[in-house]
């Protein structure tokens, strides 16, 4: 159920976030200050918790990398929100295993008070049975008390993602998981809702664009109504023109040249059973450009 704006709405219960992958290094696909958006993203969503005081809710990977540099755990510090809940991502976790949590960066911020982890379901795990119970009455005929889930897992809606994909639908989540009136979950990096018999399913997607496919993606969080169990999509602020396809181009520019290097040496009138002499001898016969022979005798030197 996705709420309309209306100028009497009630006051949000929870934001609902997911995969902020927050990381010192650029992604190859963009082309702006890359440290600079994800810190205005971040401070867009800390207005929004200011605006209404309701907690934040993140379904985990909150950083891209599970030991954050003292650089991005100062930054993480002043700029996450108030009130920031969160659950361990893959990304978070040393080797994505659970049982090395407290050496995570993650960890260190619950130390110093700056989120809380809740106990929900971290990477890797079974849907936890400590899930949030908020002690609301409905307007509908839903439970007096609404249980909620926060799960950082592979999910998704529409198509199957891949051929042979094994992981569950969000239908199929919810179908078989009955008693959650809302299950948040993170991982799949786009954005959706699934709806089943009065409950939801909120896969808020990344929070930035990191890669080229990306391109048309729209940063979002989602605005939880309790009471109603419905949930109104605010989209972050983005600049247009910052993902580049470039470095995919010169990459099959790379292969297809490595490509033809190799067809014409299997084709070539190679002589003897000299390899450096019939190396030289292909370099010859076919101009092959003295950069990319360099390479080739570079290779060949440290072998």
């Amino acid at each position: 159920m996705i709420r309309t704006k209306n100028t009497n709405k009630p006051t949000p219960s929870a934001i609902l976030c997911g995969d902020f992958h927050l990381r010192e290094t650029i992604p190859l696909c963009r082309t702006d200050d890359f440290w600079g958006a994800q810190w205005r993203k971040m401070l867009f969503i800390r207005s929004l918790q200011n605006k209404y005081g309701c907690p934040v809710i993140n379904s985990g990977d909150s950083f891209d990398h599970w030991k954050p540099s003292p650089l991005m755990l100062s930054w993480a510090m002043e700029y996450l929100p108030n009130k920031f809940q969160t659950i361990y991502g893959n990304h978070d976790l040393p080797q994505h295993n659970l049982e090395f949590a407290t050496k995570s960066g993650l960890n260190t911020l619950e130390v110093a008070k700056k989120l809380t982890i809740l106990t929900h379901t971290h990477w890797g795990r079974p849907l936890a049975q400590e899930s949030l119970f908020v002690p609301i009455e409905f307007d509908t005929t839903m439970p007096h008390r609404l249980k909620i889930a926060v799960w950082h897992v592979m999910t998704w809606r529409g198509k199957v993602p891949w051929p042979g994909c094994e992981d569950l639908s969000a239908i199929q989540i919810l179908a078989k998981y009955p008693d959650y009136g809302l299950i948040v979950t993170g991982h799949n990096h786009k954005t959706f809702i699934e709806e089943y018999k009065g409950r939801l399913l909120v896969n808020p997607g990344s929070l930035t664009r990191q890669d080229a496919d990306q391109v048309d993606h729209k940063p979002c969080v989602f605005l939880w109504y309790a009471k109603a169990n419905e949930v109104e999509q605010v989209f972050i602020p983005i600049e247009q023109g910052v993902i580049s396809r470039e470095h995919i181009e010169h990459k099959k520019e790379h292969d297809t040249r490595i490509e033809a290097f190799v067809e014409r040496l299997n084709t070539s009138q190679l002589k003897g059973f000299d390899f450096k002499n019939n190396l030289e001898l292909f370099e010859r016969e076919n101009k092959v450009r003295k950069s990319v022979m360099e390479i080739v005798w570079r290779a060949i030197d440290n072998q």
